[in-house]
């Protein structure tokens, strides 16, 4: 005689489909976010294309976080998520730079208009190769550290530049020079071998308490002033692979100099 088995245990919960669509609905919120700060941009009204940028950073972050923990990671998400990546990440900062000083920076001659579209463009095609590189290499890659500045990092620069700077209505040659060297900066940090911490790995209790605090009070200060504090925050976390990478290059030179 057959035993029948009664534990729920034996049979595995199968997992619903409508579970699948939240990681999805969240890189949508994502792609949405992108689109919409184009569309800002293109209107003109630059702090609201700046807050589409980094909308779209909240919802990238989540759709990520959500997939590993409901364990609905799918090659379909991935994919999705890499080119609503390229369109909030890539295009709309590349816009949203374009929009605000090519436009100015032409009433000083030809050759600065096409220095400024140029560096858009540069800091644009950055992006799509540093995504596909990340695509290329996530399966050996050290989940510890970013090779290249993560493109949703540089967006932010790009974005929170044009945000704080978005008062300026006849910023000069000087900020309009700045804001496009702050553009192919970004973009040629995406594409740089400095490794940059991801923060994804934390083994140490103490370590994820700390480092909920230091995001618990990054939100207070961004929620006092949004450009200046997203500004400080993400050009610190660029400059800082280069900067570790120089000094460790200057202590090399130290040691190896002859005493004396």
């Amino acid at each position: 005689m057959l035993a029948v088995a009664t534990d729920t245990q034996d049979y595995p919960r199968r997992r619903g489909k409508g579970i699948y669509l939240l990681p999805n609905l969240l890189t949508t919120g994502c792609l949405f976010s992108g689109f919409y700060a184009v569309v800002a941009a293109i209107d003109q009204h630059f702090a609201h294309a700046g807050m589409g940028v980094f909308a779209a950073m909240i919802f990238d972050t989540l759709d990520g976080r959500i997939a590993r923990l409901t364990h609905t990671e799918t090659y379909f998400g991935k994919e999705y998520d890499s080119l609503a990546d390229m369109l909030s990440f890539g295009v709309a900062p590349g816009i949203v730079a374009y929009q605000w000083g090519v436009v100015r920076i032409a009433e000083y001659g030809h050759h600065w208009d096409r220095f400024g579209w140029l560096a858009c463009f540069f800091y644009v095609a950055a992006a799509a190769l540093r995504l596909a590189r990340f695509n290329a290499r996530s399966a050996v890659a050290d989940k510890r550290y970013f090779e290249g500045l993560p493109s949703p990092s540089a967006a932010a620069i790009v974005a929170a530049f044009v945000w704080f700077f978005s008062d300026w209505h006849e910023p000069g040659l000087t900020g309009l020079i700045a804001a496009f060297v702050v553009t192919a900066s970004a973009g040629a940090l995406m594409v740089s071998r400095f490794a940059y911490p991801s923060f994804k790995q934390f083994d140490d209790r103490r370590i994820r308490f700390v480092y909920m605090l230091l995001v618990l009070l990054a939100f207070v200060l961004i929620a006092i002033d949004p450009p200046t504090m997203l500004l400080s925050i993400f050009g610190t976390y660029a400059l800082s692979a280069p900067l570790l990478w120089a000094g460790r290059r200057l202590r090399r030179l130290v040691r190896g100099a002859p005493p004396g």
